[in-house]
């Protein structure tokens, strides 16, 4: 009796989660969910630009050294968003179809598969982490021998946190697309104070310098993924249970589906950092190598603390949009896709025009080097410059991932961060002179490129829904 009770409960709280979502302003709607969404995508790139500004009272080398193992951390992002979006999406469609059953099961799928697969990431970084530091571009040849003495200190402990990180962008990705977008944002919150509260502790009252950062990431990630599991049994969340993981292929199926794009994205983006480090160490003097690299690290992580909001926007649409496409209410699609899109460009020219005036004084909070100054400033002017674009971008490819348009979506991931950025990085650098201005210009033209490939099949997409009413 008790049982059916809960289920009748659980059902009725769907059904009013369902009503919220297809029924709604679209507008009001989605600017509620937007908001801790934003704060929760901040928060995100919150961690690492705290590593970089404590690390970064130590020396131009530590700030280099964490540059170049910010692929590592990386690469464990880029696993949590594929299940944590994979699943994400499954379970917005089939609340969106009253299927909660699914929804519960692919919920507590998602999650075992984290686990595994981050314990993997974690076996598999010890064994081989001096190739993997080579690879990275952790060598004495090309940089100081201080600076691949962070660059090791910092991987050993980052890699620790690989189960609970990808557990963590899983929970908060189901918890955003079932519409608890303000629980998933208090579990992350909670892990980036304590982060800040940690790094000076550990980096200078304990003198772990470079490691102690990474160990302050590693137990803040630990205490926000056991906020995030809290909240799933507390709020109006699908609930986990071990019985409910299905470990056929049919789950995997659906996730790889849903998170391939996210994959692509969040994985090339590692990928593209290696490649930036690589180049921007070789467009140099040997003697300037260190500022390059801490200069476009810096660079790196101001644009993707200010495209998180962006990000931020387009992700608290994914369970409007969700719900609306498996309810077939696809006017409803199409009006949150334009509003989104108008919102996101407004956003980002006006944080454009912030970084154009402000440049220098924002690179200088993280490293009040002359050198890393003068190169981060004007990377981060010509990326501003263009900026603005990545708002149709990453709704096109959000929209076309949540509806399951796996190949759409995987092209535009895949564009921006390789298929682009990866030959322009390579390529602009040999053919501009000076060197160094290649590296600055790549991020732009790849931008431009991207562009003009996403607006074609955002307003293809726009059309379909129009005639699918």
């Amino acid at each position: 009796m008790a049982q059916s009770k809960d289920k009748g409960s659980m059902e009725e709280l769907e059904l009013r989660k369902y009503r919220r979502m297809t029924e709604e302003p679209i507008a009001g709607l989605i600017i509620r969910l937007a908001i801790p969404t934003i704060i929760s995508m901040m928060v995100t790139s919150l961690y690492n630009m705290v590593d970089t500004y404590f690390v970064g009272q130590i020396g131009t080398e530590a700030t280099a050294g964490v540059g170049l193992a910010f692929p590592v951390m990386a690469i464990m992002q880029a696993c949590g968003f594929m299940l944590g979006q994979g699943s994400g999406n499954y379970i917005s469609r089939t609340l969106g179809e009253k299927d909660i059953k699914r929804s519960e099961t692919m919920a507590s799928t998602a999650c075992v598969y984290a686990l595994v697969l981050g314990t993997l990431i974690l076996t598999l970084g010890l064994i081989f982490k001096e190739g993997l530091l080579h690879l990275l571009g952790a060598r004495v040849d090309r940089v100081n021998p201080l600076t691949v003495s962070y660059a090791r200190d910092y991987t050993s402990i980052i890699l620790f946190g690989a189960p609970f990180v990808i557990l963590s962008y899983v929970l908060n990705n189901q918890m955003r697309f079932q519409g608890n977008a303000l629980f998933s944002m208090f579990g992350l919150l909670s892990g980036a104070i304590l982060n800040c509260v940690l790094d000076p502790i550990f980096i200078f009252a304990l003198d772990m310098q470079a490691g102690g950062a990474a160990l302050a990431t590693v137990i803040s990630q630990i205490f926000g993924c056991i906020v995030l599991y809290a909240g799933t049994l507390k709020s109006d969340s699908l609930k986990l249970h071990l019985r409910s993981f299905s470990p056929g292929l049919y789950y995997i199926k659906w996730i790889v589906i849903g998170g391939l794009p996210s994959l692509f994205r969040q994985g090339l983006n590692s990928i593209s950092v290696l490649a930036l480090n690589t180049m921007a160490g070789l467009a140099v003097s040997v003697e300037l190598a260190d500022e390059a690299i801490a200069a476009f690290s810096i660079v790196h992580k101001l644009m993707f603390f200010a495209f998180s909001l962006a990000l931020g926007f387009a992700q608290g649409f994914q369970p409007v949009c969700g719900f609306n496409y498996g309810a077939k209410k696809f006017d409803r699609v199409r009006q949150g896709f334009s509003f989104c899109v108008k919102t996101s460009l407004v956003v980002l020219g006006l944080l454009s025009v912030l970084g154009l005036i402000f440049a220098e004084s924002l690179v200088a909070i993280f490293r009040d080097n002359p050198e890393v100054i003068a190169m981060g400033s004007v990377a981060l002017r010509c990326q501003c410059a263009v900026f603005p674009v990545m708002a149709v971008v990453s709704l096109t490819n959000i929209v076309y991932q949540n509806i399951g348009r796996v190949v759409e979506a995987t092209l535009l991931s895949v564009a921006r961060q390789g298929r682009m950025f990866i030959p322009v990085v390579l390529l602009l650098p040999r053919i501009i002179e000076p060197a160094i201005w290649g590296v600055y210009l790549s991020q732009p033209v790849a931008d431009v490129f991207t562009f003009a490939l996403a607006l074609p099949l955002a307003i293809k997409l726009m059309r379909e829904l129009k005639f699918a009413q």
